[in-house]
């Protein structure tokens, strides 16, 4: 691993190379579809098991959620990433597409929007959407790794999320920093406890209007455990261990694809974590897949049914407009969703989507 500078005055982290930089055939989302449709699995249609479970194809719901991908720009570079996401990476949403994007919100009563990237708050836009977004009286999450948040340029942040009652929902695989550090690279957990104790002593997870969610995700390849009963151990060891208050917990299934693809390929685990997800189908999960109540943009305005199909370049269903110029709400709204095998990530055990389980 690389060693990051800290020039930026925030912490100095063990850091990875990216897909993209190493010039890996599994930067390539063509290839990564190729991968996991070439593997020899039983009772594997994800159409028709979809399709079983809820009497016809896969449709959008509505939208209730208009998430936002910035960029690719990040600080860490995580095992489990699915964006590929990098101080390498330069991908970031223009002011055009971000006004694109405001302009969509003014026309509709989309009540959310979930800001995520990359690290989101790397981009050239993201104060500019939170303050567009909140001037239409929306709801808004920012997706966080937290250790953004004690770089010098992004320290601001912690005041700037707060004053705008922005939601943050920051990840962090364990309460205990091996594990952490394992899938996020060395220095992840301790910054990620002293950005936690930043937010804390500015109302997060403390005051009712400022709402601190943690997201956890295996370190193996595991499903996660039940979310529940997760929540109510990580509370009690985050406040015992590190002082550390928050309002819920989202336990996300680990996604195969892009970097956590190429760990799953280096240790031979491929066919065993998709079979694996494939015989965790519940049909009960299907109704609550993300896909049917989000809309995803991407950072060049492209649309997709969620972050996953984005990063593996599936872009909504030929018959809906495919970028955020051409946004009509009834069209998408209720749009065919577009599958392939990783969306068994998604059905597996209790579900996971962006708000964790989905049961």
């Amino acid at each position: 691993m690389n060693s990051a500078s800290g020039t930026d005055g925030g912490p100095t982290l063990k850091i990875r190379p990216t897909l993209q930089r190493t010039r890996s055939p599994l930067a390539s989302p063509a290839h990564q579809i190729r991968v996991l449709d070439a593997l020899d699995l039983v009772d594997a249609d994800f159409p028709v098991r979809a399709a079983g479970a809820m009497g016809a194809p896969l449709r959008a719901s509505g939208i209730d959620v208009l998430q936002l991908n910035l960029g690719r720009k990040c600080n860490q570079t995580c095992v489990h990433c699915h964006v590929d996401a990098g101080p390498d990476r330069k991908e970031d949403m223009s002011r055009e597409i971000a006004d694109l994007c405001l302009a969509a919100l003014a026309k509709t009563e989309i009540p959310t929007v979930d800001i995520t990237g990359g690290a989101p708050e790397m981009s050239s836009q993201f104060e500019y959407l939170v303050r567009g977004a909140r001037a239409l009286g929306r709801h808004v999450m920012d997706r966080c790794n937290l250790s953004i948040l004690l770089t010098k340029p992004y320290a601001h942040l912690v005041d700037f999320l707060a004053e705008h009652q922005v939601e943050v929902v920051a990840s962090l695989p364990h309460y205990r920093g091996q594990n952490t550090d394992r899938q996020r690279g060395d220095g992840v957990f301790d910054a990620s406890i002293e950005a936690l104790q930043r937010l804390n002593a500015a109302g997060y997870g403390r005051d009712p209007e400022l709402r601190l969610v943690l997201v956890t995700n295996p370190v193996g390849s595991f499903l996660p455990a039940g979310q529940a009963s997760l929540e109510g151990e990580w509370k009690r060891e985050m406040k015992r261990l590190h002082g550390v208050d928050f309002d819920a917990l989202y336990a996300i299934t680990n996604m195969p694809i892009s970097r956590y693809l190429e760990w799953l390929e280096a240790g031979g685990r491929t066919e065993a974590y998709l079979q694996k997800l494939v015989d965790a189908f519940n049909p009960a999960s299907v109704p609550g897949v993300m896909c049917r109540g989000t809309l995803s943009v991407g950072w060049d305005g492209r649309l997709f049914d969620c972050d996953f199909n984005q990063m593996l370049d599936l872009e909504v269903d030929a018959r809906a407009p495919r970028h955020i110029q051409d946004f009509a709400l009834e069209s998408l709204g209720d749009r065919e969703i577009v599958v392939g095998r990783h969306c068994f990530g998604c059905t597996a055990g209790a579900g996971s989507s962006c708000g964790g389980a989905t049961t």
